[in-house]
């Protein structure tokens, strides 16, 4: 839902107080085209708002939610391929999709909750700075009862000590001490899922007595059903922090900011930072890197989200600026340099009192074995490495293995790839900027 809310203010249909339906990716499997979380307006007369499938099951979708608008209760459809059947509705893909569809009354506490949110939300979109407030989640209960709560900020949410979240889902400590230890991870983690908890009714205080045994032996059918509550999270972009204000950092800077990140470019040097084409970056920065990482550490505006790339190539800046970096826990650690450079720069981070534990987790050379060599080749390599470290949960250090590039940590042999014309032995050495 977090994602339509830029665009619920403007909505004809929610202005005006239509009858809507909101329907919900709650469960996929294997490959399909939009994750957990996803969601779709419908209107009662069939104006839409959003997309889940990119077109495969949208009118199935549009017809689910108009009968659930018309009898009034929430309803949980399956959507997958069927190979005997090419004309039945389902994901061409291969995959599944479980979307839950929940009426939202003209009025609803729910849809008014989603109105007002979107223009914050669309205020929030646009802002381009670190401290721009843009991380909230909903918690919000599937089933005939609905309700939703509004979280504003994730990373230090309580569920204990949310009065709303008891109202949503009772007051019981088991309730809540069991939707602590599932809702908690999502928040903190910026993720969506679904969450079931018991009903406090199936429990006294953890136990259960004989009696009550008995009953629920005999009474099965009458069991109240499990609480589920739908759990979507937005943090605040991660941070790509750029150390070099050279020829790479102007080809990474545009590149990060493709994959989201809030990135900043830090140089020593104010005749290097301060050109024009580093204008872009969310932030600038003229500070020794080092004193700046510690900085913004202790402000506590790093976290295990952020990218560290050190593209500066001199030892002066690296050493010290490594050094600090590898005491954090970061997302990634990656500095350019030849396999001469990481040797030495190796030996001195190891006198300087880094471990060779810490030393694992730094990715240098820099990026995948692409054979990249201009700037924006670089660049690609690098972002393809922090890819395959983000999403692919390899081991630190680790590629891509199997999609044939590695690291060129892991890898051995030159770093640029031969020439296709062939030149003077004199001149095929690596670039400078190794």
């Amino acid at each position: 839902m977090l994602d339509l809310m830029p665009s619920l203010g403007s909505w004809r249909p929610a202005v005006s107080g239509q009858l809507c339906a909101v329907a919900t990716i709650v469960g996929t499997g294997g490959s399909v085209p939009r994750p957990m979380g996803t969601s779709m307006l419908v209107s009662e007369h069939g104006e839409i708002l959003g997309s889940l499938s990119g077109g495969c099951v949208e009118g199935a979708v549009v017809e689910a939610a108009l009968e659930a608008m018309r009898d009034g209760g929430p309803r949980l459809e399956s959507f997958g391929y069927s190979a005997e059947d090419a004309f039945a509705v389902g994901l061409t893909c291969g995959g599944e999709l479980e979307v839950h569809i929940q009426p939202l009354g003209a009025g609803s506490a729910e849809l008014s909750v989603f109105t007002g949110l979107s223009s914050f939300q669309g205020r929030s979109s646009t802002a381009h700075n670190a401290e721009a407030p843009a991380s909230m989640a909903l918690i919000r209960r599937l089933g005939a009862g609905g309700g939703v709560v509004v979280v504003n900020d994730p990373v230090r949410f309580r569920a204990m000590e949310s009065e709303e979240l008891a109202k949503l889902v009772g007051d019981h400590p088991a309730t809540l001490f069991a939707a602590a230890a599932q809702v908690e991870p999502l928040l903190q983690g910026g993720r969506a899922g679904l969450v079931r908890l018991a009903p406090p009714e199936g429990c006294i205080d953890g136990w259960v007595t004989t009696d009550r045994w008995a009953a629920e032996s005999q009474e099965e059918d009458t069991q109240p059903e499990p609480i589920t509550l739908f759990v979507e999270s937005r943090l605040p972009a991660a941070r790509m922090l750029i150390f070099g204000a050279n020829d790479f950092g102007a080809a990474l800077l545009p590149a990060g900011q493709l994959l989201g990140y809030n990135v900043t470019l830090c140089d020593a040097r104010p005749a290097f930072a301060q050109q024009g084409r580093f204008a872009g970056a969310d932030q600038v920065v003229t500070d020794w890197p080092h004193r700046y990482l510690e900085t913004e550490a202790a402000a506590r505006r790093i976290d295990n989200r952020t990218v560290v790339c050190v593209l500066t190539h001199d030892p002066k800046f690296d050493i010290p600026l490594l050094e600090t970096a590898l005491r954090f826990n970061l997302a990634y650690v990656g500095a350019m340099g030849s396999r001469r450079s990481h040797r030495q720069r190796v030996d001195a981070l190891l006198e300087a009192g880094t471990t060779p534990e810490a030393l694992e987790r730094l990715h240098s050379p820099i990026g995948l074995n692409l054979g990249a060599v201009t700037p924006a080749e670089v660049a690609v390599s690098i972002t393809a490495e922090i890819i395959a470290e983000r999403v692919t949960a390899v081991p630190a250090g680790g590629g891509d293995k199997s999609s044939g590039f590695p690291s060129l940590k892991d890898s051995t042999g030159p770093i640029h790839p031969a020439p296709i014309h062939p030149v003077p032995q004199s001149l095929t050495q690596e670039d400078p900027w190794t």
